[in-house]
């Protein structure tokens, strides 16, 4: 049915090969039969987590991001290893990145990022049910945890500390469900 957008891949060269990304160019055929490069990211994937807490907190987290050279507020999220499930793989992340266990999550949805040249997409996950347990970040990870109300984040997105995509949509989605302000 959308043969007629169909691009066709005739050789991928691999550009980069790393730790989180790896990059190519693909030369295609194009639908009126010219051809053109496209320039990709591919990635493994990654999840994220709406948690609320029994105050009807959303827990948050402050993180450098050297991509924009500053602090950025953010829901806990994480990379998938190889093979990872998704669901385990946001239980893990939610503990390492803010000392919270999930009794149990719900997925919400997943989206892509930027499909205009990259695959990743991220799963994002609810939950509310959250207990104690124990904050381990990666080496190289620095966070520091918080707990806003939704006003609060909302303030957060007109000051820009909120700034990404899948924050901004936790928010919206927490408000959607009437969550406490």
């Amino acid at each position: 049915m959308d043969e007629h957008l169909y691009e066709k891949t005739i050789s991928t060269t691999p550009i980069y090969k790393g730790r989180v990304i790896d990059l190519e160019i693909d030369e295609v055929e194009l639908p009126d039969g010219k051809t053109s490069k496209r320039e990709l990211v591919r990635h493994p994937g990654a999840v994220a987590i709406i948690a609320v807490t029994t105050e009807g907190k959303l827990v948050v987290v402050r993180q450098y991001r050297k991509a924009l050279d500053r602090v950025i507020v953010e829901i806990p999220a994480g990379k998938l290893e190889i093979n990872e499930d998704p669901l385990e793989c946001a239980m893990r992340e939610l503990e390492e990145e803010t000392g919270y266990k999930a009794v149990s999550l719900q997925y919400v949805t997943s989206f892509y990022t930027s499909p205009g040249f990259a695959d990743e997409i991220v799963h994002l996950y609810f939950t509310d049910s959250l207990r104690h347990g124990t904050c381990q970040t990666d080496d190289d990870e620095f966070v520091e945890r918080i707990e806003i109300t939704i006003d609060e984040a909302l303030e957060l997105i007109q000051t820009k500390e909120i700034y990404d995509a899948k924050t901004a949509y936790a928010v919206q989605y927490l408000q959607l469900l009437h969550i406490n302000r």
